[in-house]
């Protein structure tokens, strides 16, 4: 269930830097093309693909390292909670390609949003003491935005990439998320713009050039 990861990357996090998170969370991809190797009989690793990860990776590590500081939080426990998120993402991910197949393609995504909301409505109450709910607009209005398109749809959109074109590639999103994020702080927030961002930008887009990559016989043959 998705809720096992979200609970993990969720506890984690107030315990370490965001940076070092968004760091850990860059390793699903790894995780998935090797569970996925051994696991799936169309989703194995290639260089292409082994190399694309890892430069895909190291882009995240560019892009964060201007946040990385030696004052950073840096519990091991935190660390640990996140890498383990990140193996249950990368492990759902190759079970629901495989256990899906024959499921229709809304309720790909949907069950296993709705069965971690009973989850973590049921284990909130439980964890946080004491537990309260929301009391500003603005908090309400994130949490439906996140729920509705960052949640929701997305999670529509990333089933159906699963059984299009595998865990490994679909799993490449995580390498999107911290370059979105620092992209639109420099957008909106006037953040700076730092050579960390240009150049683990670049790493980043090269990755998925990489692993998306295909000698022109193997894609023939593929496609028929």
């Amino acid at each position: 269930s998705l809720a096992i990861p979200i609970f993990f990357i969720s506890w984690g996090e107030q315990t370490i830097d965001s940076a070092v998170a968004s760091i850990l969370n860059a390793t699903v991809p790894l995780f998935t093309i090797i569970i996925a190797h051994f696991w799936l009989h169309d989703d194995k690793m290639t260089v292409p693909r082994v190399l694309g990860l890892l430069i895909g990776f190291a882009g995240v590590v560019v892009l964060m390292s201007e946040d990385l500081s030696a004052s950073a939080q840096s519990s091991v426990i935190g660390q640990g909670a996140v890498i383990l998120a990140s193996m249950f993402y990368a492990g759902s991910a190759v079970f629901a390609r495989k256990a899906t197949q024959h499921v229709a393609g809304q309720a790909r995504g949907t069950a296993p949003l709705l069965t971690a909301a009973l989850f973590m409505w049921i284990l909130g109450p439980l964890v946080e003491r004491p537990f309260s709910f929301p009391t500003l607009p603005i908090t309400w209005i994130a949490a439906l935005w996140l729920g509705i398109l960052g949640s929701g749809l997305a999670m529509i959109m990333f089933y159906y990439l699963l059984h299009e074109i595998g865990p490994t590639r679909a799993s490449l999103v995580t390498y999107i998320f911290p370059l979105g994020g620092v992209i639109l702080g420099v957008i909106f927030l006037n953040e700076h713009l730092s050579w960390q961002l240009v150049v683990g930008s670049m790493l980043i887009i090269s990755s998925l050039a990489v692993v998306n990559w295909q000698p022109k016989k193997l894609a023939t043959d593929e496609h028929g």
